[in-house]
């Protein structure tokens, strides 16, 4: 899940919310929307090998 911060940035949450607080953990923080769907791709990747 990809947010568009006020800074303008864009940040990469964890499609599933944190058992303990609830909240989505954050996968990073990149300047372009396209960087961060890149990034989006190479976690899912990771997740299946």
């Amino acid at each position: 899940m990809i947010r568009k911060l006020k800074s303008g940035e864009y940040r990469l949450y964890s499609r599933k919310t944190h058992p303990k607080t609830k909240k989505r953990r954050n996968l990073g923080t990149f300047k372009t929307r396209a960087a961060a769907q890149k990034h989006e791709r190479e976690v899912q990747y990771f997740k299946r090998h």
